[in-house]
């Protein structure tokens, strides 16, 4: 979402155990399985992470800029139609690890969990 993604769409957002159906025969993953066999749903990661997004960063919100210290941690900022702003992180080590957020010049100190992902919003 930071290298000029202006939308972005899952290719299924459900598929059946097998990673289909679909017109051109490429099976694959997608953020929701239904097991047609066992009859059961079953909801990956991927299926968290989108909507973890969509809770945040609102419909018609515009990134903003930001700046980061440390590769180990990916985020980005959205400031929403409200006026409030969204900050994503998302840890990809195995360890929790601590960052601090500067916003208009006050610093709040966090951390964020291995393998964890979180957002802060501002008004």
């Amino acid at each position: 979402m930071n290298n000029w993604t202006t939308g972005w769409t899952d290719w299924n957002i459900v598929l059946d155990e097998q990673g289909g159906p679909n017109h051109v025969g490429n099976l694959c993953d997608a953020p929701i399985i239904a097991d047609t066999v066992k009859d059961e749903v079953i909801y990956e990661i991927s299926f968290y992470y989108i909507a973890h997004f969509s809770r945040y960063i609102r419909s018609g919100s515009v990134r903003i800029g930001r700046s980061r210290y440390t590769d180990k941690l990916e985020q980005t900022a959205f400031r929403n139609p409200d006026g409030t702003i969204a900050l994503v992180v998302m840890n990809r080590t195995d360890a929790e690890l601590p960052y601090v957020v500067r916003h208009r010049g006050e610093l709040a100190d966090s951390s964020i969990p291995a393998h964890g992902i979180q957002t802060l919003l501002y008004r």
